[in-house]
């Protein structure tokens, strides 16, 4: 690769913003340009970015001084973008869900390994460093045995905002499971409920819970809700707590809160955006430039593919569901 790294994006929404951020304020690291969809829009983020704009994804592919593409379209266009991109031989960075399927998931990954790049997902919650300090005081054993692990989120989102998004177990357990995984081990088994309050327009739930049984034993409890805010004491904006046989320790979004309000929420959360320009760092520093593995990968998409495919069933049929 070339001494800068020279980075595409596919997709210029808002999540484009953060990501661009990232990449502006590492010395390694050159966005060369974007495409979008809708054109005029490419135009004026590369213009805000002081890129260049790309007529179509494959100029973009196709061009031999890009060396990694950053995924940032919409959920049913990734499988395919991913695949076009690991054949041109780029390294990719994909936002979550990853994939619409776990066939899809399995396709893209072999399609990756037999491409030899490097594919990360953004899996962008575990790029926290208070997420960070969790994952260490678990592994090196200061908390003793895990015994439960809890992972709640309940920030409004209004109905006009949310219709765009699929329902919280695919849009928001998935940040859940992954961050699970990292923290906390693999379930065995999960019962999940579901549940669509207060909709006109949009008839994906809004809220759900899941109860996972770990493989070590211990009992995870997942909580995605965009029925309200919770703003009473310790509020579960989003929160992560995890318990064990010595010890104890939190993890809250309500530490770092900005009293303006960031799009569809109430207020800006510091720690949203900030994991989101971490990632897009650790993508660039560590798995590209250094050679790291990533915290969370491919394999880890799959295996939180599973988890959320069980949670719609025994949502949707009321029955406990084994992981395979």
């Amino acid at each position: 690769m070339q001494e800068t790294l020279k980075i595409g994006f596919l997709g210029a929404g808002d999540i484009a913003n953060l990501h661009a951020e990232a990449i502006r304020k590492l010395p390694g690291a050159e966005l060369k340009g974007l495409w979008n969809r809708t054109a005029s829009k490419g135009e004026e983020k590369a213009a805000r970015y002081g890129c260049i704009a790309y007529l179509t994804e494959d100029d973009l592919l196709n061009d031999p001084e890009i060396d990694a593409v950053f995924i940032l379209t919409n959920v049913e266009t990734h499988y395919r973008y991913t695949v076009k991109a690991a054949k041109a031989g780029k390294h990719i960075l994909i936002e979550k869900p990853v994939a619409d399927t776990l066939d899809e998931l399995e396709k893209l990954k072999k399609v990756v390994d037999d491409a030899k790049v490097k594919c990360m997902p953004v899996h962008n919650y575990i790029y926290e460093p208070g997420v960070k300090r969790l994952h260490d005081m678990i592994h090196e054993g200061a908390l003793g045995d895990i015994t439960q692990f809890y992972m709640l989120y309940n920030i409004f989102h209004a109905e006009d905002n949310r219709v765009r998004y699929p329902g919280v177990i695919h849009q928001i357990l998935t940040h859940h499971v992954y961050t699970m995984l990292y923290l906390a081990g693999r379930p065995q088994s999960v019962s999940c409920m579901k549940s669509t309050i207060n909709a006109t327009i949009a008839p994906q739930e809004n809220l759900a819970m899941a109860i996972m049984k770990m493989e070590n034993g211990a009992i995870s409890h997942l909580c995605a809700s965009f029925t309200g805010d919770d703003h009473a004491g310790e509020p579960w904006t989003c929160m992560m707590k995890v318990m064990g046989t010595k010890g104890s320790a939190k993890y809250s979004y309500r530490d770092w809160v900005i009293n303006e309000p960031n799009g569809p929420h109430s207020q800006t959360y510091y720690c949203y955006p900030e994991s989101i320009r971490n990632t897009a760092t650790y993508f660039i520093e560590n798995v590209l430039q250094k050679g790291d593995a990533p915290l969370s990968s491919l394999e880890d998409s799959i295996v939180c593919q599973r988890i959320i495919d069980a949670c719609e069933i025994s949502a949707i049929q009321g029955i406990h569901i084994n992981i395979q």
